[in-house]
C-alpha cells in the first residue's frame, strides 16, 4: 500500500522507513531540511537537532557566503545513544549533551538549545565569524529573559551579562578554551552580522571599538546609528543588502545622515560584502577617518 501511493506521488520517502503525505512537502529550501531533519530523529529518538540544522531551527545567521540550508543535515546523539543506520547526505556525531543544552522545536523535536547551537558553530569560526554567532544568540537569550523586549534591553549590562554567561557555560562544558576572546566581545547590542564582523575586525586591526547602537538625541528623534566613536565625533554606518529595498527608507537615510552631519558628527560607511569580502579595505577607511 505504502509503494503504490508513492508511485503515485502521494507519500514522500523522507528516508528509509519514514514518508511524509507530499501535500505536507515543504515549499522553501529550509522547510526541506528541516523535513528531512525530523525524518532523522523519527528513525533515531535519542537523537537531536544540532549544529547547521538547528541554527535553521533558531534562524541564526551565517557568518560566511554558505547558508544553513546548503549544508548537510547535522543531529547528535548523546553518547550511549547508540548507532543505527542514517541516511546520506545527513551527518551525526556523538557527544556529551547535557539535559539542559536540549530543547523542542516548535513541531516537538529535540534540538540543542541557542546557546548550545551557537557555540558549537563558533567553535568551528575565527574570532571575526565567531561574533556573528554569538552576537546573534546573545540578542535571542536576552529576549527569551524579557516580558516585552525593547531596544534598551540590549544594551542592559545585566541582561547581556546573563546572556553571555549561558553561552560561557556552554564552551565551559564542552572545553573550549579557544572561544574565550571572542566570548569576552560577545554583545547583543550588535543588530547584524555586519556589525559583529565589524567588531572582530577592529579588534584583529588594533583598532578602537565604537559603541554599537548608542543613542544620539537630535531634530529627528533618538538615532541609532549602528557603530558612534563618540570622542571622535565619528559615526559609523554597515549598509546590508536589504537596508534599501524600500526607495522610501534610502531617502529616510539621507535625512538622517545629514541631520549627523549637521550635529558635528562625520560619517564613515561600508557595505557587508566589503566586511565580509575585503575587510582590509574597510578597516584601512574607518583608520583613515579616525586620524582626521
Amino acid at each position: 500500500m505504502i509503494e503504490t501511493h508513492v508511485a503515485a506521488g502521494r507519500l514522500l520517502r523522507l528516508r528509509q522507513g519514514v514518508y511524509l503525505d507530499a501535500a505536507a512537502w515543504p515549499a522553501d529550501p529550509t522547510g526541506q531540511h528541516l523535513a528531512l531533519a525530523h525524518a532523522e530523529l523519527v528513525a533515531h529518538p535519542a537523537a537531536v537537532m544540532s549544529h547547521q540544522t538547528a541554527a535553521l531551527v533558531w534562524d541564526l545567521p551565517s557568518p560566511t557566503l554558505i547558508r544553513w540550508r546548503e549544508l548537510p543535515i547535522t543531529v547528535t546523539v548523546p553518547s550511549g545513544g547508540g548507532r543505527r543506520a542514517w541516511s546520506q547526505p545527513s551527518r551525526h556525531l556523538t557527544g556529551l549533551l547535557p539535559g539542559h543544552h536540549v530543547t523542542k522545536d516548535p513541531q516537538g523535536y529535540g534540538v540543542t538549545t541557542v546557546a548550545r547551537t551557537a557555540v558549537d558553530l563558533a567553535t568551528r569560526q575565527q574570532l571575526p565569524e565567531a561574533l556573528v554567532l554569538l552576537d546573534a544568540a546573545a540578542r535571542q537569550l536576552v529576549a527569551a529573559l524579557t516580558v516585552t523586549t525593547r531596544r534598551a534591553d540590549f544594551a542592559n549590562p545585566r541582561l547581556a551579562k546573563v546572556a553571555v554567561e549561558a553561552l560561557r557555560e556552554v564552551a565551559t562544558v564542552r572545553r573550549i578554551a579557544s572561544l574565550a576572546p571572542a566570548l569576552g566581545l560577545a554583545d547583543p547590542r550588535r543588530e547584524t552580522p555586519i556589525e559583529s564582523l565589524t567588531a572582530g575586525h577592529l579588534v584583529l586591526a588594533g583598532l578602537p571599538l565604537p559603541e554599537f547602537q548608542a543613542a544620539i538625541r537630535s531634530p529627528l528623534g533618538m538615532l541609532y546609528p549602528d557603530c558612534l566613536w563618540r570622542s571622535a565625533r565619528l559615526v559609523g554606518e554597515a549598509d546590508g543588502a536589504v537596508k534599501y529595498q524600500d526607495s522610501s527608507e534610502y531617502v529616510r537615510e539621507k535625512e538622517r545622515e545629514q541631520v549627523l552631519r549637521d550635529l558635528g558628527f562625520r560619517v564613515v560607511r561600508w557595505l557587508g560584502k566589503e566586511i565580509l569580502m575585503r575587510p582590509d579595505v574597510v578597516m584601512a577607511r574607518i583608520a583613515h577617518a579616525l586620524e582626521r
